[in-house]
């Protein structure tokens, strides 16, 4: 869902609050967890973002560690929401099996669901991803799938009682940026729910550019992470999705072959 709507001048300068499945975050950037040299490069990375939703790898965690230092216990739930991700999953079966675990163990109802259909590309299963998102709603999970820059997939996932889609921006961890502006467009404009640009960000022009088309959030991990600084990649990331989000709602001007002279030439003097 594109919050594309356009406010009169100077309505507001702080960035709306981002609203999925009836939960209202203050920051449109989502972090992952994983790549990072240690947890505390982690956890102060996490801090200068703002981001307020965390992504965590299931099968990266020993659950029965819990309360004992694992990766989990660095993470404030009262600061932040934690995304258990179905990272690795390579089957609709294991992505479910996996969430039912995680709602056993840690009582996480909400779910990052990744069925992943090609090991190279880490491109996801449509179908997949489809069918196991069918059964998690079905179960009272919160689903936000990964998946790619299909139009219709994207509508499909929404139909299926998704409150939010997540299609890439590019292959995980490539850095590339939004390959396929036009399919994220359509999606952006047929989309009911929030959408987030997930996978491929690069560094904090991507965060912008995504914002400035309309998304609603973005998620990112090796872009911070394997960044050779990653706490002010993160303070980065977080200044883009703000000022992409501004800038989407400021209007840009149009593009002409020509200049245009910000100054007026008529009454000049000879």
């Amino acid at each position: 869902m594109s919050s594309a709507t356009e406010s009169t001048p100077g309505a507001s300068l702080e960035v709306e609050p981002l609203s999925i499945a009836g939960r209202s975050f203050r920051s449109r950037l989502i972090l992952g967890t994983g790549k990072y040299e240690d947890f505390d490069t982690m956890a102060a990375a996490l801090d200068a973002s703002g981001t307020e939703i965390v992504t965590v790898a299931l099968r990266r965690v020993n659950l029965d560690e819990l309360g004992k230092g694992s990766l989990i216990d660095r993470i404030d739930p009262a600061r932040y929401l934690l995304l258990p991700n179905t990272a690795g999953c390579s089957t609709a079966e294991e992505a479910i099996r996996t969430a039912r675990l995680a709602r056993e163990l840690g009582g996480w109802e909400w779910v990052k669901l990744e069925v992943i259909g090609d090991p190279k590309t880490l491109f996801p299963d449509t179908q997949a991803t489809l069918a196991a998102a069918k059964v998690l709603v079905a179960e009272g999970f919160v689903v936000l799938p990964y998946t790619n820059d299909d139009p219709i997939v994207a509508r499909r996932l929404q139909d299926l009682g998704c409150p939010a889609v997540m299609p890439l921006a590019a292959p995980i961890g490539s850095g590339m940026g939004i390959r396929n502006r036009a399919n994220l467009r359509i999606i952006l404009e047929q989309a009911t729910v929030p959408v987030v640009v997930d996978a491929g960000v690069g560094t904090a022009s991507d965060a912008a550019i995504a914002m400035e088309l309309g998304a609603d959030a973005v998620l990112m991990n090796t872009a911070v992470a394997g960044a050779r600084d990653p706490v002010r990649m993160a303070r980065a990331m977080r200044l883009a999705i703000e000022a992409g989000w501004l800038a989407r709602r400021a209007g840009r001007i149009p593009r002409r072959l020509y200049a245009s002279a910000s100054s007026p030439v008529d009454g000049l003097l000879e």
